[in-house]
């Protein structure tokens, strides 16, 4: 909504209170010619005193949230969810290693509730300014009780979905030698690993992936679903885990992406040890999916590609078996022949395989073609790589309104880990 040409209100639930959408009526009015509301029926007077007849143009007394907000089944939701984007050294050695976190939240309550989220990380409530670099928050966070103690959400949630708050984890910040580092210190479900200029004449790359069933900080209830975030009582109680799944979080939707020059004609002769893989001519890359009961087993998978470079300029011509002459264009019949030349070709490669099997030449020439790195996605329910957690949600049914008594709503938490090409690896 904007007054006089300035920005003054962009609040879904605030726009909803304030702005008339047409509905069914005015539909079925419109159809049989009627209009949806006759001047007759709208109050006499000028538009001040009907502005003043209709209370709701003032606005709400929270900005962000309806009035009179009621339902019958009373849900709080917690998503938590984080992007990675780490980025790998030929030597394995990380060199930026990020998590970005989105907190979704979803409020289904009556009334006007006062909420407070506690949130933890590794190390206890005194690391939460690490692993909570650069926040973001929704207006209805509290800020100072924020920064008097870190970890601690208070707020009066909107009606319906919004993102909470948003942060950036540093999952190097923590250790200062990254020197020593590998990806085992980063302790990733997923890290990647690409040889090249395999093979006698250095044609051939492997891809080798490392999967782990191992993710640190994952406990026994955590989940792929929500579980209830019961309480003992009422008031403001310390909410306790309880109920829900007994499944281990697990890896997903694993795909390998490898950017292929564009020098590369084809790739031939594909070997994947788990999933399958296949050449993408038209965008340059080879994608390797891995289905999700074979990312389960922990351990390693490879895929070997043989790579197929351009053909050179005279190739064609010389394949033919014969030339035209560069001065007058004609055919020059003392040129030896193509099954002559062949047949010495043959020999000279067979003397020098017996001397050296790797064509040092082919090598040479085909190391350009080989691919500079490799990417994985992957998404993981039930675990965060920053180690966040969800303490417990509580109700302050001394400063909420309208809740009703007896009111307990269902509480859940749902934590989720993705990587869209996130986990790369120079070559």
């Amino acid at each position: 909504m904007c007054d006089a040409g300035s920005v003054c209100n962009t609040e879904p639930n605030a726009l909803k209170d304030t702005v008339n959408t047409p509905g069914w009526v005015g539909k079925l009015l419109a159809g049989v010619t009627l209009p949806g509301s006759s001047p007759a029926l709208l109050p006499t007077g000028g538009l001040k005193q009907q502005l003043s007849l209709n209370p709701s143009t003032n606005g709400p007394a929270i900005p962000w949230r309806r009035a009179n907000v009621r339902h019958t089944s009373n849900e709080l939701y917690v998503d938590i969810v984080e992007t990675l984007s780490v980025t790998l050294a030929p030597s394995g050695r990380p060199l930026a290693a990020f998590a970005n976190g989105s907190i979704v939240f979803t409020s289904k309550i009556s009334g006007v509730p006062d909420l407070l989220l506690s949130l933890s990380a590794p190390g206890g409530r005194s690391s939460m300014d690490r692993a909570f670099e650069l926040p973001v928050f929704h207006p209805c966070v509290r800020l100072a009780r924020w920064k008097e103690k870190p970890g601690e959400l208070s707020f009066v949630p909107p009606d319906g979905k919004f993102v909470l708050a948003g942060y950036e984890a540093n999952l190097l910040s923590s250790y200062p030698d990254l020197n020593s580092w590998s990806t085992a210190n980063l302790q990733l479900p997923v890290s990647i690993e690409v040889s090249k200029s395999l093979g006698p004449m250095g044609a051939d790359f492997e891809v080798r992936l490392l999967l782990s069933a191992k993710f640190p900080g994952a406990s026994s209830s955590s989940v792929s679903s929500r579980p209830v975030l019961g309480s003992r009582g009422s008031g403001i109680s310390t909410p306790m885990f309880s109920g829900g799944s007994s499944a281990s979080p697990h890896l997903q939707d694993v795909t390998v992406t490898v950017p292929i020059p564009e020098a590369v004609r084809n790739i031939t002769d594909l070997r994947a040890s788990r999933g399958e893989a296949y050449f993408n001519p038209a965008d340059n890359v080879v994608e390797w999916r891995i289905p999700t009961k074979d990312a389960a087993a922990a351990g390693s998978a490879t895929l070997r590609c043989t790579i197929v470079g351009p053909l050179p300029d005279d190739e064609e011509a010389s394949m033919n078996g014969f030339r035209l002459d560069n001065v007058n264009g004609d055919y020059n019949d003392k040129e030896e022949t193509y099954q002559a030349s062949l047949t010495e070709s043959a020999k000279a490669a067979s003397t020098k395989e017996q001397q050296d099997p790797r064509d040092l030449y082919k090598i040479q020439q085909n190391s350009p073609l080989m691919p500079s790195s490799a990417s994985v996605s992957f998404s993981v329910k039930g675990w965060l790589a920053s180690g966040v957690k969800v303490d417990g949600l509580i109700i302050d049914t001394r400063k909420s309104r309208g809740l009703g008594e007896g009111v307990k709503p269902y509480k859940g938490v749902k934590y989720l880990t993705v990587s869209r090409k996130g986990v790369e690896t120079r070559c």
